[in-house]
């Protein structure tokens, strides 16, 4: 019976959730191919493997990271940049799968950005106590795309502020197949990540993955 009662809820939710002006959380968008994008993250991490990249200022980041696509982000002393090479392997990074372009352009269409079209996928692996402090996604020069972030495995705590970041922000649980799209408007917005719960999630383990897609201009 509890189960039905929080199927029954789960259902009633809406599915298309304004976060903000040109911000939209959109659930369950990429539950149905959920499967056929993870498979694609262990393919492209055995190429690229996931690293802890360290900051500007030497601290390493609890999120381990990799990327795919044309450009890859990146930071390391030298700065936050994007870069067409992996700087471990120093060989392209691995390609994008079109179950990944093909998703992001799909959700980007959702949320009002027909001509959105990623170059870069940055692939964050969260595991229990990992987060990601607010920042904004600065490093694409070009400001006219939107950013699509698709969640998968455990759920996790979204922060959306504002401009500013000492602005209030306001908290989104995002589950498994989730996706959310913020541009326009509030393609500057702070945003972050709040240390993930532990938990074992069915098809990704006691982990969270969470695909960023950009179109990175440089």
């Amino acid at each position: 019976m509890m189960d039905d009662l929080f199927s029954g809820l789960e259902a009633a939710a809406p599915k298309r959730v304004e976060m903000a002006d040109g911000a939209w959380l959109l659930r369950h968008h990429a539950l149905d191919v959920s499967s056929t994008l993870l498979h694609a993250v262990d393919q492209i991490s055995s190429a690229a493997p996931f690293r802890h990249m360290v900051t500007p200022g030497g601290f390493s980041m609890s999120v381990a990271m990799t990327n795919c696509g044309p450009f890859g982000w990146v930071t390391d002393r030298r700065g936050y940049r994007y870069q067409t090479t992996d700087p471990e392997s120093g060989k392209p990074w691995p390609a994008m799968p079109q179950s990944f372009q093909s998703l992001a352009e799909s959700a980007a269409r959702d949320a009002g950005y027909p001509d959105f079209i990623p170059n870069a996928c940055l692939i964050n692996r969260y595991e229990p106590g990992a987060k990601m402090s607010l920042h904004q996604d600065k490093d694409e020069k070009d400001f006219t795309n939107p950013i699509v972030s698709v969640s998968l495995g455990l759920p996790a705590t979204f922060q959306f502020g504002g401009m500013n970041r000492t602005d209030p922000v306001r908290k989104h649980v995002l589950s498994h197949g989730d996706v959310v799209v913020w541009g326009g408007p509030s393609r500057l917005f702070f945003h972050g990540i709040m240390p993930l719960k532990d938990g074992i999630h069915d098809a990704a383990g006691r982990a969270r993955i969470n695909l960023t897609f950009r179109h990175a201009a440089v």
